[in-house]
């Protein structure tokens, strides 16, 4: 069976994203259209999905790195903030838009809190590989 591991990432992330989207519980909050994805950045995303391609790469990284929790999510999605003539420096991306898609993805159980941090459900784990195995078995088609 193909697993997560198997799929390139930009690709998985697609599709997961477009599965997440018909879902009824996964919906942007109001501030979505208007909010940076953290402080390194200068303008919002342009894409009108971002927020299911966010929640879906966040899905995938939880499967990979598991138990994790909101700060090292932060630092994995942070950048270097351009400071002019000093030199770059590291800054976290937004905890808010991060806890925000965790939470949304435990409501639908993919996700679940421990103490640990938030680790995939078996659920979760089997809507992830379900959708690598599809998208394999097209590629294999093509």
């Amino acid at each position: 069976m193909t697993t997560v591991y198997d799929i390139p990432a930009d690709i998985l992330i697609r599709n997961v994203a477009a599965e997440l989207k018909q879902r009824t519980e996964m919906t942007p909050p109001e501030w979505a259209a208007f909010v940076k994805t953290g402080v390194h950045k200068e303008l919002p995303p342009e894409d009108p999905d971002w927020w299911f391609i966010r929640a879906a790469a966040v899905l995938r990284r939880v499967y990979i790195d598991g138990p994790v929790g909101v700060q090292r999510m932060r630092t994995f999605y942070g950048g270097s903030k351009n400071r002019g003539v000093k030199p770059n420096a590291l800054r976290r991306g937004s905890g808010s838009i991060l806890r925000k898609a965790l939470q949304q993805l435990e409501t639908l159980g993919y996700v679940t809190h421990e103490k640990q941090g938030r680790k995939v459900t078996p659920s979760g784990m089997s809507f992830l590989d379900n959708i690598a195995h599809r998208v394999s078995t097209e590629e294999k088609k093509e």
